[in-house]
């Protein structure tokens, strides 16, 4: 069981890269479809949504905020402020609706977003980052 253990410990940083990697890839994709209308857009058939809106500034911190996730570069401070979009979302969108669980209110996504990019803003960027490359050099 040792040899289980190490390996778990050895590629833990692996996975908090991977982590932000997907998290910032799937966050980037709600961005793209409110701003572009891509995948399917706003409403199913490329809507976009108003840039200068609450949603267009959803969509803004979207597409560059998971897109920054994604290259793992300037991760800590992105990641709180994406988590506070989320949270916000979360309260805005989702919890006033009909049900408090989020379940029922439809806002699982927002509430797991939050807490992983809650998570990353103190954990960092892990050792696959633009964030390490630049630290190194």
């Amino acid at each position: 069981m040792a040899n289980a253990g190490s390996f778990w410990i050895r590629w833990s940083p692996f996975l908090l890269s991977l982590l932000r990697i997907v998290a910032g890839f799937l966050f980037l994709q709600h961005g793209l479809q409110k701003l572009f209308g891509l995948l399917g857009g706003v409403d199913g058939h490329g809507g976009t949504v108003q840039l200068l809106s609450l949603f267009g500034l959803a969509g803004v911190l979207e597409v560059f905020g998971g897109g920054l996730l994604l290259l793992g570069l300037f991760t800590r401070p992105i990641a709180f402020i994406l988590s506070g979009e989320m949270a916000f979302a979360y309260f805005m969108a989702h919890f006033p609706a009909n049900h408090v669980w989020p379940i029922l209110n439809h806002g699982n996504e927002a509430v797991l977003f939050c807490f992983v990019f809650l998570y990353l803003s103190a954990a960092g960027g892990g050792p696959v980052s633009l964030d390490r490359a630049i630290r190194r050099t």
